[in-house]
């Protein structure tokens, strides 16, 4: 029944979407005009990619195109039973950027939307917004990918969501470049902060609904990239502070509390030769889970013992994960990507035992470039959950057809 609701559902999404994109071009038309004047440029682009699938195991059901070891089943039977087909849309994407000279340096600006439903969205067929930013000479704003984050690092998969430890957060955020060359990058920002929090098995014996999340100042990031014909290195930072208050007048216990949230991710691309390529990624830190494509609470509970008043803490999870991948062109129209991608956190004593613990992820594929713009691929996906403490583990294995056809236009 879910699978036919699932349909429905999106049937009535895509209706929106038509109606949302056809007023967006009607919008876009004055500033194609705009810049034919000032001889600027304008590209309309994007691309229209359809995925089908088989499920040998199980997954949430809302994530049921992608990868993601944490939404594997925390005990036997939690989801649906093992072999389903699948097919989606979801990763469609549809863009416009363009750069206008100006006195103060070029001003450039993208926005930028798929279709993968996140949040209260999750497993529909909706408008997703990736980029709206605009930059100007050394300085820009808006959403786009954060500076802790490297793109040029991400293997090429078949897989939207791609290895769970890759740094991947779209974040509104007030950004300045001090160097921006070829071949050297420094950035820094100021991001919209955030975080989740995970109470454990001690939600049953304390009220924690009136404790409240409070992000008093911006995380800070910041990334240095040095590099030349083989490839390149850069290294990111995050700092963010974390804090929740009590909101209650009175009470037995005293829950506010704060945490420090920080981390590092180091990103190396070397051109092994004309037509291998590896790519590393290796990230850690506590508290910076929701940076982290797939990954568990940035904080939990833990035990606070000689203290009546506050019996728990709210403590920084820790975290760390690596993925390495190759790239290789076989010859001109075939290319495939092979990889393996691993994360653990430090659980702490009051989660619960299901809680996730260890995540391991890996493919396979081979992609098919017939004619320029065209794409079609076959992908082998592998996953596995090892929970907490309870000794329970789960495993998915995935295989996926994906045909991708892109198209832009510079007006």
């Amino acid at each position: 029944m879910r699978e036919y609701e699932r349909i429905r559902q999106g049937k009535k999404e895509m209706k929106f979407i038509i109606k949302t994109i056809i007023p967006l071009f009607m919008m876009l038309f004055p500033f194609y005009s705009k810049a034919q004047e000032n001889k600027s440029s304008f590209e309309l682009y994007g691309f229209i990619n359809a995925d089908a699938g088989y499920n040998f195991n199980t997954i949430h059901p809302d994530w049921y195109d992608v990868m993601r070891p944490t939404k594997l089943p925390s005990y036997e039977g939690e989801f649906a039973p093992s072999g389903n087909v699948y097919y989606s849309m979801r990763q469609t994407r549809l863009g416009v950027r363009s750069t206008t000279p100006t006195p103060l340096g070029d001003l450039t600006t993208r926005f930028e939307f798929d279709l993968f439903g996140f949040g209260k969205d999750a497993g529909q067929t909706t408008i997703h917004l990736i980029n709206a930013y605009g930059q100007l000479g050394k300085f820009g704003a808006g959403q786009t990918a954060s500076v802790f984050m490297d793109l040029d690092v991400m293997p090429v998969t078949l897989d939207y969501w791609g290895p769970m430890t890759r740094v991947f957060n779209f974040n509104v955020q007030l950004r300045y470049i001090p160097i921006q060359k070829e071949k050297e990058r420094l950035m820094f920002g100021l991001e919209r902060p955030g975080g989740t929090s995970d109470g454990g098995d001690y939600l049953s014996s304390i009220n924690l609904q009136h404790v409240k999340p409070a992000f008093k100042l911006p995380a800070l990031t910041v990334h240095y990239r040095n590099g030349g014909n083989w490839g390149y290195v850069q290294v990111s930072g995050v700092a963010k502070s974390m804090a929740w208050k009590d909101a209650r007048d009175s009470s037995v216990y005293n829950l506010s509390g704060n945490a420090l949230g920080w981390g590092f991710n180091l990103n190396t691309v070397v051109n092994a030769t004309k037509n291998i390529t590896i790519k590393f990624q290796g990230v850690g830190g506590k508290g910076i889970e929701n940076y982290i494509a797939d990954a568990p609470a940035d904080v939990t509970l833990s035990s606070n013992p000689g203290n009546i008043s506050k019996p728990v803490i709210g403590t920084a999870l820790p975290i760390l994960g690596f993925f390495s991948f190759i790239e290789i062109k076989w010859c001109k129209k075939l290319q495939s990507t092979i990889g393996y991608s691993m994360e653990k956190v430090k659980n702490s004593d009051l989660q619960s035992s299901s809680d996730f613990k260890r995540g391991q992820y890996g493919l396979v594929n081979l992609r098919y470039y017939p004619v320029n713009k065209v794409m079609a691929g076959i992908e082998y996906q592998y996953g596995k959950r090892d929970n907490f403490s309870d000794g329970f583990h789960s495993v998915a294995n995935k295989l996926q057809f994906s045909c991708r056809i892109n198209f832009s236009n510079k007006l």
